[in-house]
C-alpha cells in the first residue's frame, strides 16, 4: 500500500507542475482587447453556473411574486365587484324613483286642471290570475270612499271600472275584458257606439253601420251614456275597420297602456271634466290636458246673412236691427222710401 502510494507521488508532482505551468502561461498570455486568457477559461467555467443560478432565483422569484400579487388581485376583484353590484341596485333604485316622481308628477298635473271633479290617486297592486280576464287591483278600498261602478282613468286615456270594493283594496275590470263595455262615440263624425273588450288586448267599438266612414287612426271618445266614464274622455284610436254583418268591425288601440298600469285615478263622480279655457293672452295659447279631447265650437243656429242678400232680411223683418222706435219717429226710413219706391211716386205726382 505505501509502496502504491509512493510509486503515484511522482505522478501527482507531474501534474501539478503541468497544471501551474499552464496557469502560467495563461496568466502571461493576452488575447484581444488586452484580456488574459486565464479570464477567459475562468468566465467559461463559472459562466454556466453563474446563469443558471439567476435563472433559478429569477423563476422562484417571479413565482412567488405573482402568487402574493394573485391573492391581492383575487382580493381586489371581489371588493371592486360587490361595489358594482351595490352600485347597480342603487342605479336601479333611483330609476324607479325617477319614474315614480314622473309618474306622480303627470297625474297631479292632471289633478290640479280639473280641480271641480273629485279623483282619487292609487297603485296597481295586482293582477288577475286568469289569463281570461282583464282585472287589476288597487289599493284603495271602501276606507277611502270607493264604490262599485266608479271610472278608473289616467291622463293617457280611460282603463275600465271599479267591480269589486273591499275594506282596503277593490277590483278593476278593464275595457280589455270581455264582459266589459263603455258608451263611445267617433270625434270626427260624432257616431254613437259601443267599446267592448273582446278579452284580447284591443277591444273593440260595436254597432257602427257600414255606411258610416271609419278610418285607421280616428280618435274614439267617451259618450257618457253609460254614466260612469264623463264625456269626452280619450278611450283611444281606431286601429282597423271592416264591413261586418250588420255592423262594422273596428278594433280599438286603447290609449292608456294597459299592460304597464302602475299609478291611475279613480273619479269619486261622474261629473264631466271641464276643458281648459282659453287663457286672456294676445296669443290665445290654450292649455290641453292629456287624455281629454277638445270639440270644436258647435256652428250658431243663425248663420250671419251673405252681403248680397243683406237688405232682405231688414224689409221682411222690420222689428231686426238697432232701430227701436216706431218708423214714423225715425227721420231715416221716410228719407229712403222716395228712393226704393222712386218708380211708383212718379204717377202719382200729377194727381195731387
Amino acid at each position: 500500500m505505501i509502496d502504491t502510494t509512493l510509486r503515484q507521488r511522482p505522478l501527482f508532482l507531474l501534474a501539478a507542475l503541468v497544471l501551474a505551468q499552464v496557469l502560467l502561461l495563461a496568466f502571461q498570455i493576452k488575447r484581444d482587447h488586452d484580456v488574459r486568457l486565464i479570464r477567459y477559461w475562468a468566465a467559461a467555467v463559472i459562466m454556466p453556473f453563474e446563469r443558471g443560478g439567476t435563472s433559478a432565483f429569477s423563476k422562484t422569484g417571479g413565482i412567488w411574486s405573482d402568487y402574493v400579487g394573485l391573492r391581492g388581485t383575487r382580493a381586489e376583484n371581489a371588493r371592486l365587484r360587490a361595489e358594482v353590484d351595490q352600485l347597480q341596485l342603487r342605479n336601479r333604485e333611483l330609476e324607479g324613483q325617477a319614474g315614480e316622481a314622473q309618474r306622480l308628477s303627470v297625474l297631479l298635473n292632471f289633478h290640479d286642471a280639473h280641480p271641480e271633479t273629485q279623483m282619487l290617486s292609487a297603485q296597481v297592486i295586482g293582477a288577475s290570475a286568469d289569463p281570461a280576464s282583464h282585472t287589476l287591483f288597487l289599493n284603495r278600498g271602501e276606507r277611502d270612499h270607493v264604490r262599485r261602478n266608479q271610472a278608473v282613468i289616467t291622463p293617457d286615456g280611460i282603463v275600465g271600472k271599479i267591480v269589486e270594493v273591499f275594506p282596503a283594496t277593490s277590483q278593476v275590470l278593464l275595457i280589455s275584458d270581455k264582459d266589459s263595455g263603455a258608451g263611445a262615440l267617433l270625434a270626427d263624425t260624432r257616431t254613437h257606439g259601443v267599446v267592448k273588450g273582446s278579452g284580447d288586448p284591443d277591444p273593440r267599438l260595436d254597432y257602427v253601420v257600414n255606411d258610416e266612414p271609419v278610418h285607421a287612426g280616428e280618435v274614439i271618445l267617451t259618450s257618457g251614456e253609460d254614466r260612469i266614464f264623463p264625456k269626452d274622455l280619450l278611450i283611444g284610436t281606431v286601429s282597423m275597420a271592416n264591413p261586418g254583418n250588420p255592423f262594422q268591425v273596428i278594433h280599438v288601440q286603447p290609449a292608456a297602456r294597459l299592460d304597464r298600469l302602475e299609478d291611475v285615478l279613480i273619479l269619486l263622480t261622474p261629473q264631466e271634466l271641464k276643458k281648459p279655457n282659453e287663457s286672456d293672452d294676445a296669443g290665445g295659447s290654450q292649455t290641453i290636458s292629456p287624455g281629454i279631447v277638445q270639440r270644436e265650437p258647435a256652428p250658431p243656429s243663425n248663420p250671419a246673412p251673405s252681403a248680397a242678400n243683406a237688405a232682405k232680411p231688414n224689409r221682411a223683418h222690420p222689428a231686426v236691427g238697432t232701430v227701436t222706435a216706431p218708423p214714423a219717429a225715425s227721420p231715416k226710413p221716410p228719407a229712403a222710401t222716395p228712393n226704393t219706391q222712386a218708380p211708383a211716386s212718379a204717377p202719382a205726382a200729377p194727381q195731387n
